[in-house]
This record gives C-alpha cells, structure tokens and sequence, in this order.
C-alpha cells in the first residue's frame, strides 16, 4: 500500500494505522526516487503487512527538517509509530534488506509461524559506521574560506535540490562573486556544519565567515532589494586575506592531503598512491578536493610555491607532494617524520 502524504499529520495517521512504514523522501529532480519507487512497490507486495509513504521532501520541509533529511532519496523505517532505522542514497540492495526485515517482523510464514527474530536478523543488513563529523576548527577554515561561501547540494551549474537552485539564482542576479561547497560529497562537513551553524538544512550561506541564512532568508533578502549591500559586508579580499584563507585552510587538521578526488574516491594515481601510502602508517588525515575549488587549486600553488597536487601538509607546513611522500613510506620515514611534525 502506497501514500502520498503533504502533511506531518496525514504522516502521523498512517503510522498510528501501519505498525510497519518506510517513507521514502523523494524529490522529481533526483533519477533515483523514481526507480527506488518501483523497488518499493516490488517489496510491497511481497511483504503486504508493509506500507509506503512518498514525501516530497522539498515541498513538505517541515517533514524534511524535522527528520532531518539533507539528502534524496532518504528512507525512514517505523516500527509501531517509532523511527527505528534510516537510510540514505540510492542502494537498492540496502533499501530492500531493511524494508524486508522490518516487514518481516510482522509476516507470518506458510507454516503460520510468527517470523522469528533470527529470520529477520538474517536478512538484516550491516550498519555502516556514522561517518566522522568535521571538527570546528577544519568547519571554521571551510566558512571563511571565500568571503560569500554557500553550502549547498550539488554546484551552482549543476544544483541538486531546487532551495539551492534559487540561492545561486539570487547570488547571480545581484552580480555576487561567491565559492560554494557540495554538501553532499562530505557527509562529515554535512552533519558538522548544522551544529556549528545551529542551523538544521541547507543551503546555508556565509558572509566574512558568519551565517546569513539559509534560503527563505537569501530570498527575502532578495525580495526586498536588501541582498546586494547584506553581501557588500564581505567586502574585496585583499592578498593578506587570501594568505589568511589558505593558512587556516591547510591547518584545518594536523596531517591535510589536497588531493584530486577523495581518499574513497580518488580521481589521479598520484593522490590514490599519497592516501594508500598514508593509511599504511595508520594517520588519521584530512583531505581537500582541489578539483573541487579552482580559486584554492591556483592559489595554494603559490602560497606553498609547489607546482604540483597532491600536497601534503603536516600542521600547516608543507612536507611535501607524491615523489616526497612515496620515498618516505618506501624507506619507513614517514610515520617517524610526521609524527615529529605534530609533536
């Protein structure tokens, strides 16, 4: 059985009504929501105790705030009106494992034997490990990294949810020169950003390092005419505040790899050889995707007079790019000459 709810009480008499429900969080920009639908529908009707709930998380945002949705497609799993387990991303496989463990918990097989709880565990699926939220001071060097910084979904050619659409729209009307940062390549810097802000969705957007408000704000600023001047207190940066901006940036953790790509992820041999090189000695390090940001990717060239990426920072001092770090691990220096750095 399948809902479309517009409302958080239409959600809240499903529930008191279905003791099982998954509410997918869907969004009609987002591919994936429309093919997860169909592996919803597929579930439904092998495990019929099951119900679904569709929320249009961005026409609904009182839902999406209140269970803290910053992603689509994002799934929330009830047990007798209680949220007991959650997903994000587009894993059919996932989706499917938790939707039938919980509907199994209310299924009754052919011998009219209640499922019992090893049969759900058994296809119950591993719970990954919450990724490590961003530490102030790296969040910090994040929001003054630019003068007008947005945090939003996806990048201001490509937006990936219609509220960060409409703030780079506003930003671009006003003629404002701003960076932005993709929320969703960075779960960590995600969840971090809505303590350090105090502020629960995004886009959130920064002017000289304090928040100015996430989008119903930017757009009743631009409404009223107030945008360009609330911007004009960022001011010009001048070389001394880009040298500052960069200083805190590759001090934004005590071992910093600006790489292409990421550490899961990396998008040249060069960076996926520096981070293998790094775990191998087991330090914990912080990463920054140059392919990400082409005004910190031309800057931090001159600031550390190194031609080349990737580029390894030990507190804030350069140690070095790939030739360095790989004949440190390959004659077993580098754990030795870091761990000096940092003391």
């Amino acid at each position: 059985m399948v809902f479309n709810v517009a409302s958080e009480k239409e959600l809240q008499h499903i529930l008191r009504a279905h003791p099982q429900t998954v509410v997918h969080f869907w969004a009609r920009w987002c591919e994936p929501c429309a093919f997860l639908d169909t592996v919803l529908e597929a579930i439904v009707s092998d495990a019929p105790s099951l119900a679904v709930v569709r929320v249009e998380a961005e026409e609904v945002p009182e839902l999406s705030e209140r269970y803290d949705v910053s992603v689509v497609p994002y799934f929330a799993f009830f047990k007798d009106g209680q949220l007991v387990d959650t997903l994000e991303g587009a894993s059919a496989a996932d989706l499917s494992s938790k939707a039938l463990a919980l509907g199994a918990r209310a299924s009754t097989p052919s011998n009219g034997t209640p499922a019992t709880d090893a049969a759900v565990a058994a296809i119950a699926p591993v719970t990954e490990a919450a990724p490590a939220v961003a530490g102030e001071e790296r969040l910090r060097a994040l929001v003054q990294r630019s003068p007008i910084m947005l945090f939003m979904k996806g990048s201001p050619d490509a937006p990936q949810c219609g509220f960060s659409a409409k703030v780079v729209a506003a930003l671009r009307a006003v003629g404002a020169d701003f960076d932005s940062f993709d929320i969703l390549g960075d779960a960590g810097v995600r969840q971090g950003l809505k303590a350090y802000s105090n502020w629960p969705t995004f886009p959130q957007l920064y002017v000289a390092g304090e928040l100015l408000g996430g989008c119903d704000i930017v757009l009743e600023l631009a409404a009223s005419g107030e945008l360009a001047a609330e911007l004009a207190a960022a001011g010009a940066p001048g070389d001394a505040d880009r040298a500052a901006q960069l200083k805190a940036l590759v001090s934004s953790s005590p071992v910093m790899l600006f790489m292409k790509g990421t550490p899961e992820e990396p998008r040249c041999g060069f960076s996926r050889k520096v981070v293998d090189a790094l775990r191998s000695t087991g330090t914990a390090f912080g990463t920054f995707d140059i392919l990400s940001d082409q005004d910190v990717r031309a800057r931090l060239k001159e600031y550390s007079n190194w031609p080349t990426y990737p580029q390894l920072y030990v507190k804030g001092q350069l140690l070095g790019g790939c030739d360095i770090v790989l004949e440190m691990a390959a004659d077993g220096s580098l754990k030795e000459t870091i761990t000096e750095m940092l003391a």
